[in-house]
């Protein structure tokens, strides 16, 4: 496994790649790896005879009022991890690799982008598209794999590489849960022991709606339902929609995606499950 820093030495990296014939998949991450992530890797060596993943904590992502530095950061304990499970190159460049001084350029989304997360979260798509975008250039990488947790992230970088003609394929990974439902994420590390035992209350009274709605019950009573029963256990739900997959319109018939968002305690849960439509 190769650790580089650099461009010009990832760019070497990957042009030797292609001599040998061999296809890259991109695994793009922002570090503190879980099993999660893993999971996304051995996807991408499915795929590809080279997996390359990023470990790059975006700053420009985050909000001025979210804590940058917060972020859980874990470098010798991922690299130990990518390498047990055979990643070829890992690429984890500083911020000044990233975005050089004078950078200038930025990707704006419109779309699935605008509400849910581009709402709570101004600015937040535009830094996810325009990192994705320099990550994919930079590896020039055959395709990338995304879990399906952020759904609207998923739903935002494939709108990028369509409408910019970006020659990669994005492979879309099922959320990885924990034994209880909770889906994996770096940031349940910061729950207290009595919020990790009440954070699974979130997908089961997501599955819970999901059944009530596909046994014909209307979604709207449902879900705010759903909503008052997370008030009353302790979380500060931010929205629980159910949304075209692809466009993130409000539902009406067919196939649907529940998104939801919900704070517990200082760390803010994301969600999302499918809905195969009653119709």
């Amino acid at each position: 496994m190769r650790v580089i820093r650099n461009l010009a030495a990832l760019r070497a990296a990957t042009a030797a790649c292609r001599m040998a014939g061999q296809r890259l998949a991109l695994v793009p991450t922002m570090g503190a790896l879980h099993d999660g992530h893993l999971a996304l890797v051995t996807e991408a060596r499915r795929h590809a005879e080279a997996v390359v993943v990023s470990i790059f904590v975006n700053p420009l992502q985050f909000l001025p009022t979210e804590d940058l530095a917060r972020y859980p950061r874990d470098e010798a304990g991922d690299l130990r991890k990518l390498e047990a499970i055979g990643t070829d190159l890992v690429w984890m460049p500083d911020v000044p690799t990233m975005y050089p001084p004078g950078a200038a350029t930025v990707i704006e989304v419109s779309g699935p982008a605008e509400g849910f997360e581009g709402t709570a979260r101004p600015g937040h798509f535009r830094g996810v598209a325009t990192v994705c975008t320099k990550l994919f250039t930079q590896t020039g990488a055959d395709c990338a794999v995304f879990g399906e947790k952020d759904w609207q992230q998923l739903q935002v970088v494939k709108r990028v590489v369509a409408d910019l003609d970006l020659p990669i394929r994005i492979i879309p990974h099922a959320t990885v849960r924990e034994g209880d439902g909770l889906a994996m994420s770096s940031r349940n590390i910061r729950l207290s022991p009595s919020e990790r035992a009440l954070a699974a209350l979130l997908p089961q009274l997501m599955r819970d709606a999901l059944d009530r709605i596909a046994n014909g019950a209307p979604h709207a009573p449902v879900l705010t339902d759903a909503q008052d029963q997370l008030r009353a256990a302790g979380f500060a739900p931010d929205y629980l929609a159910l949304v075209e997959p692809e466009t993130l319109r409000p539902w009406q018939s067919g196939p649907g995606r529940l998104l939801a968002a919900a704070r517990l305690g200082d760390v803010r849960l994301l969600d999302n499950m499918a809905l195969a439509g009653p119709g």
